[in-house]
């Protein structure tokens, strides 16, 4: 048993980062490593089925992939972890501690839209280095494909009314809501109420106010007053902590004082009750009172749904704060991104267990969009391009060197026109089905790996 002291801090850094891996992968490279068997290997993440209600999917984690890959080392802490283990020879640790990964890797760009079993991360490397990433990968592109999946339907709900990252409190970690804030963005969310992932991501913050800031005045609408005179640049008022009509009428005055100032309210902010209802009465409050540029934000237990609802209902909701449905994706959890073999020096993989069987080869996935039709193909990668058709893997890292090196905002864009150009049927709440396609040499393929294992 370990009987050290827990660290103060016990974030995922660039110097322990190479353990984040499951111990099988390490017991795995070190009989590799025994039998000879460290030749050239390619394995491929992929997806095996939409989640409940989805009809498409979003590439995401792809930079945080990449920038493992690139650091990724075994100190000489981790070193004597694993030592200490007693089940690694030295001559193996000797191995990883001068490992560095020198693959090369293709991948869907972040942003792009993609389907199951579609390959979206392809390493090819040793197979030591491609085996041992896996954890790591999947960590990554599951959490981040996941959420920006979720965001986008809840952008999409939002019918081009600005969404906001709400769920840093929820989020399952302090690395999940730093990543959910990014993946957000990504699909089109117009920025997050977490201050850290602002600052490194470079992406806008906003914030308004607590119910207890509310609270901690003797009277709301000296709380009001208070807050907008240390914000009057940026003042957001929560009028529900009370009576919420009651709290619009002391908006509309805080308005009008702000006004006679040269400066003006931005908003207020509805965090329970009837949003639809509430947003109608606070609207004409508000009005009625002169305050027509105030806008109306709106939060509390959002998902995509609800937001439809209220945009379907025409109610005068002008933005939305999103938390913890989002954060967490809480009607589908779970991304079930998968890392399997499908080729190596002694030819193609094959996977045929029941439900699990895997497409062996490196492929190419080709995109043919034309007149409001999306029909993508997976092909193996030696088979010839098809006539009008893109492809989506492209090479991302060459010789344990990134080749691919793009912002965020070119990421966003991406994801902005590929969600633009799906059909309307695979957009809808509900998940269409897209026409994915397997070329006819790979279907013959698989054929014939199946047969060539099936029991005699």
């Amino acid at each position: 048993m370990n009987h050290r002291p827990e660290p103060r801090l016990t974030f995922v850094t660039e110097d322990s980062m190479a353990l984040l891996l499951d111990l099988y992968e390490l017991t795995m490279a070190q009989s590799y490593f025994r039998e000879g068997r460290n030749e050239r290997a390619t394995f491929e993440l992929f997806v095996r089925s939409l989640p409940p209600r989805r009809g498409f999917l979003v590439s995401a984690g792809l930079d945080t992939v990449l920038a493992y890959l690139e650091g990724m080392r075994f100190t000489d802490e981790a070193i004597t972890y694993l030592r200490s283990l007693r089940l690694f020879d030295e001559a193996f640790l000797g191995y990883l501690r001068g490992f560095r990964f020198a693959g090369d890797v293709r991948a869907i760009p972040e942003g792009e839209v993609f389907f199951p079993q579609e390959p979206l991360v392809e390493v090819t490397g040793t197979r030591i280095e491609a085996q041992i990433v896996e954890t790591f990968l999947l960590n990554q592109i599951n959490l981040q494909s996941m959420i920006a999946t979720k965001a986008a339907r809840v952008v999409i709900a939002a019918a081009g009314r600005p969404v906001v990252d709400f769920s840093a409190r929820r989020d399952h970690g302090t690395d999940a809501a730093m990543k959910v804030a990014r993946s957000s963005f990504l699909v089109g969310c117009a920025g997050t109420s977490n201050v850290l992932a602002g600052m490194v991501y470079g992406m806008p913050v906003y914030g308004t106010m607590a119910h207890s800031y509310v609270m901690s005045f003797d009277d709301e609408l000296e709380g009001f007053r208070a807050y907008a005179r240390h914000f009057p640049q940026n003042c957001t008022l929560l009028i529900d902590t009370y009576d919420t009509r009651q709290g619009a009428r002391h908006a509309a005055i805080v308005a009008r004082e702000l006004r006679d100032r040269g400066q003006a309210l931005a908003g207020v902010r509805l965090d329970s009750g009837d949003l639809i209802e509430q947003s109608f009465a606070v609207r004409r409050i508000l009005d009625d009172a002169g305050a027509t540029t105030v806008q109306i934000f709106a939060s509390g237990d959002l998902n995509e749904d609800r937001i439809a609802a209220i945009v379907g209902a025409g109610a005068p909701i002008d933005a939305f704060g999103v938390g913890t449905e989002m954060g967490v994706s809480i009607d589908a959890p779970a991304f079930g991104g998968v890392y399997k073999l499908v080729e190596d020096a002694a030819g193609y993989r094959i996977k045929t267990s029941t439900s699990k069987v895997t497409l062996p080869g490196r492929k190419h996935v080709w995109r043919m969009q034309r007149d409001g039709i999306l029909r993508d193909t997976i092909a193996l990668a030696g088979e010839p391009p098809i006539a009008g058709a893109r492809q989506l893997l492209e090479p991302v890292m060459t010789g344990g060197r990134r080749t691919l090196a793009e912002t965020l905002a070119h990421a966003r864009d991406r994801c902005r026109n590929a969600i633009a150009t799906l059909p309307s049927s695979l957009r809808e709440l509900q998940g269409g089905r897209a026409d994915v396609r397997r070329s006819a040499t790979l279907e013959a393929l698989v054929a014939e790996l199946s047969a060539a294992v099936a029991p005699s």
